[in-house]
C-alpha cells in the first residue's frame, strides 16, 4: 500500500513539474556547448505561460500554439523541423574577462521551415563569444499557418536576456539573422513592442526582406503567411473573398519589412553575396534604402560569389563557401560592432 501511494505521489509531482527539455540527437563540430539551455514556454504551448523565476514572470506566454501535434526533428547537419512546445533559447557566455558588453540575439535561417541550429547557430555563437560577445540562439516556433508565433519567441528571447544582462555583464544587445532568419531578425527590428524588445543593432546575413512575390524567397513567404491560393478561392462569396484578400493583403504589407524602417530603427549591416540566386540582392537593397532615407546608420557589403546559406561555417566546421571573403567579412563585421559600443 505504501509502495502504490508513493509511486501515485511520484506520478502527481512528475505531472504538476514543467516539462523537461530532450537532449539533441546530434552536435555541432564545435567544441562550445552553450552556458544553459532555457524553454521558452516550459509548460508547453497550451499554457499562456512563459519562464518564471523566484515567482516573477520574465517573459510572456506563447501567444497561440502552432499547432505541430508531433516531435520536433533533427538532422545531422543541424536543422531542426516541427518545432513546437520545446522552442528554446542557447545562451553562452563569454570568460567574464573577455565579455566587451554586447550581446547577440541569433535568429537561424531555414525558409521559416526548419532551423538551421549549426551552420547559422552554434558556430555564429563559436565566433561571437571569441570575440567577447554573449550569445543567444532561439530556436524559435516555426509558423505552420501562425505567422505571429516566431517573432513572439524571439521577442521573449530579448526579455529574458534583458532581464539578465546585469548579472551577464552586458549592456548592448543586437539580432543576427540570416535568410529567412533575416526576414526574423529585422522582423524584430520594425515590428518591436517597446525598448525591451526593441534591438540596439540589426546584423542582417542575405536576409529576405520582402513579400512581393517578384523578388521573395517562395518557401519563406508561403510558410510565412501561406499562399494566395491559401486565402482567397472562387467558391467564396463575395464579402468573404474581400475580408480574406484584405487580411492576406494586409500581412503583405506587414512582413515587407523595408516599408516598416522608420527613424527609430536600428542601425543594421547586411552582408550576402552577388551571386545569391535563392533570395535576390533586391531584398537588402530595399531595406539599405529604406535605411538612408530615415537617416538609420547602415551599411552594406555584397561578396562576389557565396551564393546562399553560407553562414558561419568556415573552413574549420565545413566547407568553406566565401573563400577569401570570409576575413573581410569577419572584418566588417568587427568594425561594425566597434562603432555600436
Amino acid at each position: 500500500m505504501k509502495r502504490t501511494l508513493l509511486i501515485l505521489s511520484l506520478c502527481a509531482l512528475s505531472a504538476a513539474m514543467p516539462r523537461a527539455f530532450a537532449a539533441e540527437p546530434y552536435s555541432p563540430n564545435t567544441k562550445l556547448r552553450p552556458t544553459v539551455t532555457r524553454l521558452l514556454y516550459p509548460e508547453g504551448q497550451n499554457v499562456d505561460k512563459g519562464i518564471v523565476e523566484n515567482g516573477t514572470a520574465v517573459t510572456l506566454g506563447p501567444g497561440v500554439s502552432n499547432g505541430f501535434d508531433r516531435p520536433e526533428e533533427m538532422e545531422e547537419n543541424g536543422n531542426i523541423s516541427y518545432i513546437g512546445d520545446e522552442a528554446r533559447i542557447d545562451i553562452y557566455l563569454p570568460s567574464p574577462k573577455k565579455r566587451n558588453g554586447q550581446m547577440v540575439v541569433v535568429c537561424p535561417g531555414g525558409g521559416y521551415w526548419i532551423v538551421s541550429s549549426f551552420n547559422e547557430g552554434a558556430y555564429v555563437a563559436d565566433w561571437f563569444t571569441k570575440q567577447g560577445i554573449a550569445v543567444c540562439v532561439v530556436k524559435y516556433r516555426l509558423p505552420n499557418g501562425h505567422w505571429e508565433v516566431p517573432l513572439n519567441d524571439v521577442q521573449n528571447a530579448f526579455r529574458y536576456c534583458r532581464a539578465h544582462a546585469g548579472e551577464w555583464g552586458v549592456n548592448k544587445i543586437g539580432v543576427i539573422g540570416f535568410s529567412a532568419g533575416g526576414h526574423l531578425a529585422a522582423s524584430a527590428s520594425t515590428l518591436y513592442i517597446d525598448e525591451i524588445t526593441r534591438p540596439d543593432f540589426s546584423i542582417l546575413v542575405y536576409p529576405v526582406i520582402s513579400m512581393d512575390p517578384a523578388i521573395t524567397h517562395k518557401g519563406t513567404h508561403d510558410n510565412l503567411i501561406g499562399k494566395i491560393s491559401d486565402w482567397v478561392n472562387d467558391d467564396m462569396s463575395v464579402r468573404d473573398y474581400a475580408r480574406k484578400k484584405d487580411e492576406y493583403n494586409r500581412l503583405m504589407d506587414r512582413y515587407s519589412l523595408h516599408k516598416q524602417v522608420n527613424g527609430n530603427t536600428p542601425p543594421a549591416i547586411l552582408l550576402l553575396s552577388g551571386n545569391d540566386k535563392t533570395v535576390p540582392v533586391e531584398n537588402s537593397l530595399l531595406y539599405y534604402d529604406a535605411l538612408r532615407e530615415n537617416k538609420v546608420k547602415a551599411q552594406l557589403y555584397i561578396y562576389p560569389y557565396g551564393g546562399h546559406g553560407w553562414g558561419f561555417t568556415t573552413a574549420e566546421f565545413g566547407k568553406e563557401r566565401i573563400g577569401i571573403y570570409r576575413q573581410l567579412f569577419f572584418d566588417a563585421l568587427k568594425a561594425f560592432l566597434s562603432e555600436i559600443q
